[in-house]
């Protein structure tokens, strides 16, 4: 049955996320966080209903780690990048 598969990967996303949560102390944030199948039986991860200021942290969150991530990879591109010798803080 291709839903359960849709499933499976929906479960291992939203324990994935729910795991990461946790790690901040934000599960509570997030308590309607589950997987779930469309009616094409392709797997999503739903959020649930939370609080806008959740739905702020969570963009905040994702926003930083983006640019971690851009930053790295502009450093691994051209280390001679001025500024990249600063660190995050």
């Amino acid at each position: 049955m291709p839903y359960v598969r849709g499933w499976a990967a929906a479960k291992r996303g939203a324990d994935a996320l729910a795991e990461q949560l946790r790690a901040l102390s934000l599960d509570t944030d997030f308590p309607g966080l589950r997987a779930d199948v469309n009616v094409s039986g392709e797997g999503v991860v739903r959020l649930g209903m939370i609080r806008p200021d959740a739905a702020q942290l969570l963009t905040c969150l994702l926003t930083a780690g983006l640019s971690v991530e851009i930053a790295q990879k502009l450093e691994e591109t051209d280390p001679g990048t001025p500024g990249s010798e600063c660190s995050a803080a």
